[in-house]
């Protein structure tokens, strides 16, 4: 599998005019070469593959990376970048300019100099990411089992969150769940936004008492082998009123509009607008403000991306959210979120936790 992924990475490579490329990003990292550890780099052309870490991570390396070339760092940068990339010698090599700092760009241009070397640093964008937006058997088989890990809390809401228990108590209650389900570290801090909190799409949780009748907003998501899971749900403790319904029911028939339409070859502003239209018609599209969805995998948010501005063109193996919503300033928000993979040009939902209507 991972010379398949690096073979893709040659040919990016080759399409960029590059000779080589400095990999810096954790997630890229890891899906590259399978070492997990929290700090190297990846050097990577057509004829070499190594990887730079210092003494902590020696033997991790060796055991997760065995077929890169291990480069032993040690002290600063500067002292030894010149070397690490001189084994290669490339005319034009590509970093990751998401993940490179102008500090660090300045560095390596500094220690480049230093060793004599003419390389050329060339700012890159993507080139990985691009390659992980399409996932493998494996890594599809990971997220499903994060999501049942986030369907598995949901299903136990009721034993976890009750009436009076403040936002930042719930939001706990929930990671213990899912780390004591198997969950490796949560792949984002729980959300959970109680009555006019839950207006806010990305809530911090509180101090606020959550209390019953009044709509709250729960999303999270567990993590397994490094990959995620994001699920939202809206539920309300005791009885919702007349307004708690009719939007609920729309962002529901929203979802369902999106999970029955999206389609291969769709682009991520059609895809968006599959959901957008149905709050849109309802009379709520200026309280749907953010995007219909984002991919999952080594990061919480990653390609495809779903919105009205997204030129993303889905394919099939690819894994991501569905989640329009409808936020009413002062009154509270409704979101549904589920994960969902393209297979054979249509949807197939990943999180079968249930849902209100359900």
């Amino acid at each position: 599998m991972k010379n398949n992924r690096i073979s893709g990475l040659i040919e990016k490579l080759e399409a960029n005019n590059l000779d080589a490329i400095l990999i810096s990003s954790p997630e890229n990292r890891r899906y590259i070469s399978g070492f997990t550890g929290s700090s190297g780099f990846l050097l990577v052309s057509r004829q070499a593959r190594i990887i730079a870490t210092d003494f902590r991570y020696y033997q991790q390396a060796t055991d997760q990376a065995g077929k890169f070339t291990l480069f032993k760092t040690q002290g600063k940068l500067e002292e030894w970048f010149g070397a690490f990339v001189g084994q290669l010698n490339p005319e034009r090599l590509g970093f990751e300019s998401e993940h490179v700092t102008v500090a660090s760009r300045i560095t390596f241009s500094s220690a480049l100099k230093k060793a004599g070397l003419h390389t050329r640093l060339v700012a890159s964008r993507g080139l990985v990411e691009s390659l992980r937006m399409v996932k493998y058997k494996q890594e599809k088989e990971s997220i499903k089992r994060a999501a049942a890990i986030s369907d598995a809390a949901i299903d136990n809401i009721p034993e976890i969150v009750k009436p009076g228990m403040s936002e930042i108590q719930a939001a706990w209650e929930i990671e213990q769940f899912m780390r004591g389900s198997g969950s490796e570290p949560v792949s984002f801090p729980v959300i959970c936004g109680s009555g006019p909190n839950s207006a806010l799409p990305h809530a911090q949780p509180s101090n606020r008492q959550i209390r019953a009748g009044e709509p709250v907003v729960l999303d999270f998501g567990a993590s397994i082998d490094g990959y995620t899971s994001d699920l939202t749900r809206t539920i309300c403790l005791g009885q919702p009123d007349s307004m708690f319904k009719k939007l609920y029911n729309i962002v529901l028939a929203a979802q369902s509009s999106a999970i029955n339409n999206i389609t291969r070859k769709m682009s991520g502003r059609q895809a968006d607008d599959t959901a957008r239209r149905v709050i849109v018609e309802a009379g709520y599209g200026e309280y749907f403000g953010h995007s219909l969805g984002h991919g999952i995998g080594l990061e919480i948010h990653e390609g495809p991306f779903l919105g009205p501005s997204s030129g993303d063109i889905l394919e099939d193996g690819m894994v991501f959210t569905v989640e329009p919503g409808i936020y009413i300033p002062g009154w509270g928000g409704i979101r549904i979120e589920d994960d969902v993979v393209l297979e054979d040009g249509r949807l197939v939902t990943l999180t079968k936790a249930k849902k209100l209507k359900e």
